[in-house]
């Protein structure tokens, strides 16, 4: 696999003392993916994450569908996190359900309410999603088994966090988020020798619930 060579930004702290009525306000956006930013998203991954994802991942999150549901984050103007989920059958024939594939921002940025902006996106986007939805009858493309969420009402968020990573987990758990299973041997790519090391928490919570 070849190197990727990624300049991170600067920390987000002054050496320059500043009171407190002076002290500017941070900004915080967050952007939609395009072709032109996707080069961004590829390196945010490659620090924040320790696999590599394919370009099947990286073409599904240019989809128009999911534009409110993959977004970069930034802060004072520079890109340090993403967010990226994808819309999944639900349990029901006539739900559906979001899968956050990735969500992340550099650790010099964390603490700085980055990552709950960007989960109450997810949030908002599938609210929107339930809203716009028509009431026509939902539909399968039989002769492809291809998946059409259009019309199948979101139930449900969900995402898989890694079990040493306790961190995440109570920041999830903090929005509403549960364990609805444990999956042995998930990230078995990462080559850990205790098998505990490679399991996954499955965490999930209803749409419909108010956020915190």
């Amino acid at each position: 696999m070849a190197a990727v060579t990624v300049s991170l930004p600067p920390q987000p702290q002054s050496t320059i003392p500043v009171s407190r009525k002076t002290r500017p306000v941070a900004r915080v956006s967050l952007a939609s993916l395009t072709p032109n930013n996707l080069g961004t998203l590829r390196k945010l991954n490659s620090v924040l994450f320790p696999i590599r994802y394919s370009e099947k991942f990286y073409r599904q999150v240019l989809e128009p569908e999911l534009e409110e549901f993959c977004k970069l984050i930034y802060y004072n103007d520079i890109p340090v996190g993403a967010v990226c989920s994808r819309i999944e059958k639900g349990q029901r024939p006539d739900e559906a359900c979001v899968y956050i594939m990735t969500m992340g921002v550099l650790a010099p940025y964390r603490s700085l309410g980055l990552g709950s902006t960007a989960l109450r996106q997810v949030f908002a986007a599938a609210t929107k999603y339930n809203s716009s939805i028509s009431s026509a009858p939902a539909t399968t493309n039989s002769t492809t088994s291809t998946f059409n969420p259009s019309q199948r009402k979101i139930t449900s968020i969900y995402l898989h966090v890694h079990v040493p990573n306790t961190d995440a987990r109570t920041f999830y758990e903090r929005f509403g988020f549960v364990e609805k299973e444990r999956i042995a041997g998930y990230y078995r790519k990462l080559g850990s020798t205790d098998g505990a090391e490679r399991d996954a928490w499955v965490l999930e919570r209803p749409v419909d619930e108010e956020p915190k």
